[in-house]
């Protein structure tokens, strides 16, 4: 067993593999294998959709007892082309999610996602239920029109005056379709049109989403953060462009709605972690999909916000993983 740091989480574990998978309509998937070659298998999936995976995703394995697989999603990260939305959906990732599983000549997984990550997660779960063999789900996010509504237009008042900010980038008029407008804006701009709309959008996106991340503590005052890099803000517009077109199809999970599609869900350990002061991913629908999963449990990790890195939902992730890896389940009882 690994020595866990004092920040709650595992040190570094550098990918001892990783591979270029071509998948279809000419996307190419960037996929990272880390942690012990023979471990138990384990897939991240990371949120957004559009984010791709980061060193921190992996930190709350075990190395010496995982064998992590981290994938940036189509369009995602240094998945090629970046920042693409044609032939990128939700049914295409879970193919894609196939595709690596049989490349890898891995059986079965643990299937670890955050936010939207948390969301494809279970689709892949209701999808090919016999590739999972657990279920780690952090700040679930449901794509349902009130949760997507309810970021955009911040109609429960929880940061007004960062809102105001966030929604001048829009015209007035257009103030009740922040998604929309940000979805257009954020596509390539044609020959002679703003070629900087694009990195004003994705910064006033990003700074809203940062003021909404750290939970109900962070004041509403706060002056906005710092300005990104060139190179970073031109990796947040691809992300964002990836992202709005997602949320705009309601992520297709509408038809039939997710909810309804964990009945085939498979009778493994499923844990849900989500802090009451998550302002992204509205606790109620960690609820909901505890209440529609029998066999689950639900942990309630109070004060992280939305924030993966927060040392209590640092901690409580590498908690479960430890206790699955030694145990079968994430503690709390028996696997099913």
């Amino acid at each position: 067993m690994a020595l866990v740091l004092s920040t709650g989480l595992y040190p570094e574990s550098p990918p001892w593999r990783t591979h270029a998978l071509e998948v279809s309509h000419g996307h190419v998937l960037h996929v990272e294998e880390s942690g012990d070659p023979a471990g138990i298998g384990a897939v991240v999936l990371h949120g957004g959709p559009g984010s791709g995976s980061s060193p921190l995703l992996r930190r709350f394995f075990d190395p010496t007892r995982y064998r992590v697989i981290a994938i940036d999603q189509r369009g995602a990260g240094r998945s090629r082309p970046r920042g693409a939305t044609a032939h990128n959906s939700t049914a295409e990732l879970l193919e894609d999610l196939h595709c690596v599983r049989e490349q890898l000549e891995v059986p079965r997984w643990l299937v670890a996602g955050g936010s939207w990550g948390a969301t494809l997660a279970l689709a892949h779960a209701a999808f090919e239920p016999q590739a999972v063999s657990a279920l780690l789900l952090r700040a679930v996010f449901l794509p349902r029109t009130e949760d997507i509504g309810g970021f955009f237009q911040d109609t429960a008042g929880r940061a007004p005056a960062a809102w105001a900010r966030f929604a001048s980038v829009a015209p007035a008029d257009r103030h009740h379709d922040m998604l929309g407008f940000l979805a257009h804006g954020l596509q390539k701009p044609a020959h002679g049109g703003d070629a900087e709309l694009p990195r004003r959008l994705a910064l006033a996106w990003w700074r809203w989403e940062k003021t909404l991340a750290g939970g109900a503590s962070v004041s509403d005052d706060e002056p906005p953060e710092p300005e990104p890099d060139r190179e970073t803000l031109d990796a947040l517009v691809d992300r964002y462009r990836v992202q709005s077109h997602y949320l705009l199809h309601r992520c297709w999970l509408d038809a039939p709605p997710l909810l309804d599609r964990l009945d085939a869900l498979p009778q493994v350990p499923t844990l849900l972690l989500h802090s009451r002061d998550d302002r992204i991913c509205r606790p109620e629908g960690a609820q909901a999909v505890h209440d529609r999963i029998a066999h689950s449990q639900l942990r309630w990790v109070d004060g992280a916000g939305h924030d993966p890195s927060h040392p209590a939902m640092a901690s409580a992730m590498v908690e479960a993983l430890d206790s699955y890896a030694q145990h079968g389940h994430f503690g709390g009882g028996p696997a099913p």
